[in-house]
């Protein structure tokens, strides 16, 4: 009855242990593909690329911006603000992305990070602004998408 109850004990440990670790292989793979997403979303901002940033958003994401109404519903919604931000900038967009963190549960995942944009506008005038974006993301049919986005701007210290 113990060694019965031993073995038992045993095989119980490792199905846990085994789950855990498909668990944590999954949040890795998520939080890889999570991080190309975000890549190739700055791939697009530098090469100002509305329909390539636009192909990471889902169709009914909410989002909110630092550029009025600030509030957008919908993926063609979310469009106009984001080209008008490509179409003010004369040449290339220096964009990067920082102190990213990704959470991930296989379904659902959510990232912070800031961000820093930065070229020359098409009057000549020097942009670098840096930027908080909170995303939300959906796994739908095997491929990550953003269906939530809270954009804002940390006041300057310059200013305290």
């Amino acid at each position: 009855m113990k060694r019965a109850l031993m073995i038992g004990s045993t095989v119980a440990i490792a199905m846990i242990i085994a789950a855990s670790a498909i668990r944590v292989s999954a949040r890795t793979s998520d939080t890889a593909e999570i991080k190309v997403l975000e890549q190739r979303l700055i791939d697009g901002i530098k090469s100002k690329d509305a329909k390539q940033i636009m192909s990471f958003y889902s169709d009914d994401v909410f989002a909110y911006d630092v550029v009025p109404p600030r509030e957008y519903v919908g993926i063609a919604a979310f469009q106009k603000p984001w080209q008008g931000f490509l179409d003010m900038f004369k040449g290339t967009i220096n964009a990067e992305v920082n102190d990213l963190v990704i959470n991930s549960d296989g379904k659902i995942a959510y990232s912070r990070s800031v961000q820093r944009l930065s070229g020359t506008t098409n009057e000549g005038k020097p942009f670098d602004e840096t930027f908080r974006i909170t995303d939300v993301y959906r796994k739908s049919q095997g491929k990550w998408a953003i269906v939530q986005e809270h954009i804002s701007a940390p006041p300057h210290a310059a200013r305290w």
